[in-house]
């Protein structure tokens, strides 16, 4: 049955790893998505659920432990943050170049470096750009809300098995430590090793008396072949591109100016929207809950409507490029951000709204 429970961000992620039909978790500690391995540790899955939950010697281990339980058809997962994340990079490409499903999540906090344990968003450029080597990408999704963690780890597993590809979920430290009402997911029972040799023939379950070892490798030395793959890889993103768009928009139908935000920052946004339309400004909201595949074509068409729009982020400006890339010169875009750890507030975003675009 769906349980309600009021829980941190991070303690979300851990409970709908377990009821989404999770496999195996493989992780490290960093702050500040720690609690995701600290309460799967406490709620003890192995003995639920049969999962694997690991503490790995490093990220880099923990991303190689996901590559080998994707390549086996399992439901496999890990969460870190920010220089976490980085040290997976060269894993991650190694998966999405096997096509392998998998989930990751990115609890982001401020950079450049070990930067600070503060939130931020200054991640958007290494997810949705490609951190590591190669053309490849992956599918990505900006929870809002502790409600959106839960919802996003389960929705990610789906999209990473239909499309045999990467999915990062991409937070933030403000999500990951508040406190919300969560309704979480009914359990879903985990695939016997039988009902995914079945389900998924691609997958490499060693030797026995009806499969065959398959070998899964992002290794292709001959020069044509990999551009086989690669053209293949294009299709799927293309795939992607045309069915998997998500967003949300708010008071959006009659705005003069839009501001276009994801994550926490577009939760701070909709209060400054209030604040404004409280002073006979209408300003919307356009949320992408979809980084990539990004909702290009919905943004340019608000373009046509409005007269400007604000990327408001907690970086030093990443998504405005992909925000002035929809838009196409229709009007103008213009950025307010704070990083380095500090969360604008709504009345810092209004007095940007009047500054920048209504001149």
């Amino acid at each position: 049955m769906e349980e309600v429970k009021l829980m941190k961000g991070n303690e979300a992620i851990a409970e709908a790893a377990i009821r989404c039909g999770c496999d195996g978790y493989f992780g490290y500690p960093i702050t500040p998505q720690s609690e995701v391995l600290e309460t799967l540790m406490a709620l003890e899955p192995w003995n639920k659920t049969g999962m694997v939950v690991l503490q790995a010697e490093s990220e880099t281990a923990s991303i190689n432990m996901v590559y080998g339980g994707a390549a086996c058809g399992k439901r496999v997962m890990t969460s870190s943050s920010s220089p976490g994340i980085s040290l997976m990079q060269e894993g991650l490409s190694y998966i999405a170049g096997a096509e392998l499903p998998c989930v990751v999540v990115n609890v982001t906090r401020g950079g450049p470096g070990l930067g600070t344990i503060q939130p931020s968003q200054s991640d958007y450029f290494q997810t949705v750009k490609g951190g590591g080597h190669g053309d490849y990408k992956l599918i990505t999704l900006a929870p809002a809300s502790v409600q959106e963690m839960s919802d996003h780890l389960c929705l990610a597993f789906d999209l990473a098995f239909k499309y045999r590809n990467p999915v990062m979920v991409l937070s933030d430290g403000l999500i990951g430590q508040m406190m919300e009402k969560v309704q979480l997911p009914d359990y879903q029972p985990r695939l016997t090793n039988e009902e995914i040799r079945e389900k998924y023939p691609w997958a490499t379950l060693g030797k026995n008396g009806r499969a065959k070892q398959n070998i899964i490798t992002s290794l292709e030395l001959v020069s044509e072949e990999m551009e086989k793959v690669n053209n293949r890889l294009q299709q799927k993103y293309r795939e992607v591109e045309a069915n998997e768009v998500r967003y949300e928009t708010f008071l959006c139908d009659d705005a003069d100016y839009l501001l276009v935000a994801f994550g926490s920052s577009a939760r701070i946004c909709q209060k400054s929207v209030e604040l404004l339309r409280e002073e006979g400004i209408k300003v919307g909201l356009f949320r992408p809950i979809t980084l990539y595949p990004y909702p290009v074509a919905q943004i340019h068409e608000y373009a046509k409507q409005v007269k400007g729009m604000l990327s408001v982020e907690m970086n030093a400006g990443q998504m405005v490029e992909d925000v002035r890339l929809a838009v196409n010169g229709l009007v103008p875009v213009e950025f307010y951000g704070r990083y380095g750890g500090m969360i604008p507030t709504p009345e810092e975003i209004v007095k940007a709204v009047k500054e920048k675009l209504i001149i």
